[in-house]
């Protein structure tokens, strides 16, 4: 299963005057923190409300100093639960964002092809994961496979013997 998270931050931004610049230099700031690492985190403008249900501006500006929401939107691939998809997103997200309050707004599913399948897009297992089970006649282990290959005569063998000795004299 696939989710779609959605993270609210609350940056501080200091020496501004505007709102419309507190915004910018929080996204700029939020950008650079996550970058070259969570490049494919999406950063929006977060939305507050007033106990009275008006809307008010992400920023919060005061003795030029200024508290930005910020909404930040990243996939996480292969989950089991919705809790897990937002605890993965929360400490990814986290680990970059020092001294940042984070808070989950959203958890989304994203619903794919193979979902209706009932497969699975992982090809690759751990031998941790495969603990119990045993292939069928029809699954080779990697054993047998490696086995088949070994016995196989061929230039394969003869190619990588040489190199080997050459590297020990």
């Amino acid at each position: 299963m696939h989710c779609r998270v959605v993270v609210e931050a609350a940056v501080p931004v200091f020496d501004v005057e505007t709102e419309d610049e507190a915004i910018r230099i929080a996204i700029s700031k939020t950008g650079n923190m996550l970058n070259p690492d969570l490049n494919y985190v999406e950063i929006n403008m977060g939305e507050r409300t007033s106990p009275g249900g008006e809307e008010l501006p992400p920023a919060f500006i005061a003795a030029d100093e200024a508290l930005v929401a910020l909404e930040l939107e990243m996939t996480v691939f292969n989950v089991e639960r919705e809790e897990h998809a937002s605890r993965i997103a929360r400490k990814e997200i986290g680990q970059r964002l020092e001294n940042i309050p984070l808070e989950v707004l959203t958890v989304e599913v994203i619903e794919t092809d193979d979902d209706e399948d009932g497969s699975d897009d992982e090809t690759v297992s751990s031998d941790a994961d495969d603990e119990g089970t045993t292939p069928t006649e029809d699954e080779p282990t990697a054993a047998s496979t490696a086995d088949s290959e070994r016995d196989q005569p061929g230039e394969q063998d003869d190619d990588v013997l040489p190199e080997f000795e050459d590297l020990l004299e």
